[in-house]
């Protein structure tokens, strides 16, 4: 496709990912189409997405019925699928990986999150979880709790590649990329190679807009000064975060202390902007494609959003634009009685359990399918 807006990205240094998995993605050929025809280099999945694959096809029945006849409980059954589907996208994407030395090309997947405030049995699924996937070409995600970040200390220092999900707030994010790069030290402390151990840190962006949205729309109709402020700051926060979240990427990766762990061949742990799907309809439907576009980052689009963007997406380097603006956002808050760090701690608990529900629905359902079929066995 000529002029590809999707294409474009890549020119500006940003990877497109795919918020999405489902088997007859990788079987049907469409994702090596999307590979090839837009660029894609990457894709990420949760506990949600799977439910979803899972229970709304038929894709996946054969195998559910033969794990279940071999007596699999439905949590393992849910790992074979999960796994299986993670391996097939890796091995699409693995010349992706192997022709970009291992820069883009990865596939994720999440340790159970009931694991979120459980640092030892994170570390334990990340290892389990890694090993039995198999692939260089794989992240296991680790959520950014505070129980997460010895997880993603230990799990670097090990080789594990982690995507780092469910973050919200600018001081976690510094402490998700300080544990990044304590792991990348203990490694290289220990003789361990560090070039091919990667990372990403996935900012969860839409989210964030909206629980603050209604807080400033109420603010709006008392009027006044603080009314007049609010109508001003109205869907802008999630963008300042983030570019705020770039501010100190840039002092941390530009850093002599990185330096000196590059010259060993660490690597950078890149922004990922996740939840970029627009959840108000009176916005622009990529309004958390385009205002984010710059060097080193990743965008992970859920489909519909990848489809809007490559339909009428207009690509341009703006993440660094208009920063003095989002530093006045963010500043106004406190000013019109919003914590945002209080703010970022809601959104994290209402994460985990977002990602908890739907698990727990799925096993439910496996354990309801896996006893029809040995009864018929």
């Amino acid at each position: 496709m000529e002029n590809n807006p999707l294409k474009e990205l890549g020119a500006l240094g940003q990877s497109v990912w795919l918020d999405y998995i489902r088997r007859d993605l990788i079987t049907s050929g469409d994702l090596r189409h999307l590979i090839e025809e837009d660029g894609l280099r990457g894709m990420t999945s949760n506990p949600a997405i799977f439910e979803k694959a899972i229970v709304e096809s038929h894709d996946y029945d054969e195998d559910i019925r033969s794990l279940a006849r071999e007596g699999k409980s439905p949590k393992e059954i849910y790992e074979v699928l999960s796994q299986q589907d993670v391996q097939r996208a890796a091995d699409e994407f693995r010349p992706l990986y192997e022709r970009m030395d291992g820069r883009d090309g990865f596939v994720s997947l999440e340790v159970d999150p009931h694991l979120a405030h459980d640092t030892a049995g994170t570390i334990a699924e990340a290892r389990r979880l890694w090993q039995a996937v198999d692939r260089p070409n794989v992240f296991i995600k680790i959520p950014a709790t505070l129980e997460g970040l010895p997880a993603i200390r230990q799990t670097i220092s090990e080789g594990i590649n982690i995507n780092v999900t469910l973050l919200f707030g600018l001081p976690r994010y510094r402490d998700v990329a300080d544990a990044y790069l304590a792991g990348i030290r203990a490694r290289v402390a220990q003789g361990e190679p560090v070039q091919n151990v990667t990372s990403v840190a996935s900012f969860f962006l839409s989210r964030i807009d909206v629980l603050v949205d209604p807080l400033l729309e109420k603010l709006m109709t008392q009027g006044g000064e603080h009314g007049d402020l609010a109508e001003q700051t109205r869907g802008q926060v999630a963008i300042a975060c983030a570019k705020m979240a770039y501010l100190i990427y840039k002092e941390l990766f530009g850093s002599e202390r990185f330096r000196q762990l590059a010259d060993n061949g660490a690597q950078i742990q890149r922004l990922l902007w996740a939840s970029t799907s627009t959840k108000n309809p009176a916005y622009r439907d990529v309004k958390y494609v385009e205002a984010l576009i710059g060097s080193d980052t990743v965008n992970t689009m859920p489909m519909e959003t990848l489809n809007a963007y490559r339909d009428h997406g207009v690509p341009a380097a703006r993440l660094e634009s208009d920063i003095e603006k989002a530093r006045a956002v963010l500043a106004r808050l406190p000013e019109l009685g919003i914590n945002l760090d209080a703010v970022s701690q809601q959104l994290e608990d209402e994460a985990v359990a977002k990602f908890t529900k739907p698990f727990d629905k799925l096993l439910e359902t496996l354990a309801g399918m896996a006893t029809r079929f040995r009864a018929v066995s």
